[in-house]
């Protein structure tokens, strides 16, 4: 007897898949706590797949393409799943390859969410530098905003954050409510450490941004990145300069 994806997540988890995508938003939020309960424990591959399973193709993964170990990960539970990429113009040109070797070596779709500013538009209008004068704003303009555009259509988004990246992070859920867009998140890797996301990676060949072995632990926007130091935590050097450890997206 053949045993449904749908019959072994609720064998394993006691997690019930269903169709979400006529759902609003309070059921959402209801399908959301559930899951978080019930998969806390889950493996990541299965957290995906029960997303897939419940939100089929109005479910987007998000992808700083530090690594692909995430898009790796959905594209196990879902040809042509569709990955996200923040393309603020202002990445380093290995990331910009990253994503670009990943498009073509995975199945995957990908979607580049750009800014309504150039960065030249952007140093017109709001003058050169905005990331060291005010990176609150500059990520706003070319991060936050891009995002919420780009997820606008979708019911669910998937991210890579692990709880052992800050302490702002320790505790996150593998599935959660993101309140401020009224959309589920799922976290599929929150409790993996960076020596499990090398091994994953290891195992199934998956590519990894050529920066991670310079000593970049977190990569963003090359103007705020540097490698980490010896004992800094994996994103002390992300605006190191600045009193800031995160871009908006998260919080």
């Amino acid at each position: 007897m053949t045993v449904t994806p749908e019959a072994a997540l609720h064998a394993r988890y006691g997690v019930t898949v269903s169709d979400a995508r006529t759902l609003g938003r309070a059921e959402l939020e209801l399908i959301a706590e559930d899951a978080g309960r019930r998969l806390a424990d889950a493996r990541a591959i299965d957290v995906l797949t029960w997303a897939v399973l419940t939100f089929s193709e109005r479910m987007v993964v998000a992808s700083s393409m530090a690594d692909g170990v995430v898009a790796h990960l959905a594209s196990r539970t879902r040809r042509g799943v569709k990955v996200a990429f923040l393309d603020t113009g202002l990445h380093f040109a290995e990331t910009l390859g990253t994503r670009d070797a990943l498009a073509a070596t995975l199945d995957i779709e990908v979607i580049n969410a750009v800014p309504d500013l150039t960065v030249d538009d952007q140093e017109k209008q709001l003058g050169r530098a905005l990331w060291a004068r005010d990176p609150d704003r500059c990520c706003q303009i070319r991060k936050v905003a891009p995002l919420d555009r780009v997820l606008a259509p979708f019911q669910a988004w998937v991210s890579g954050i692990r709880g052992d990246e800050t302490a702002a992070r320790v505790g996150t859920p593998v599935v959660q409510w993101d309140a401020k867009r009224g959309m589920v998140k799922v976290n599929p890797i929150a409790r993996w450490s960076n020596a499990e996301v090398d091994a994953y990676a290891t195992r199934y060949g998956v590519l990894v941004n050529p920066l991670r072995q310079l000593g970049f632990a977190s990569i963003g926007c090359a103007p705020c990145t540097r490698p980490v130091r010896a004992g800094e935590s994996a994103r002390a050097g992300r605006w190191a300069d600045a009193d800031k450890n995160e871009c908006g997206i998260h919080v």
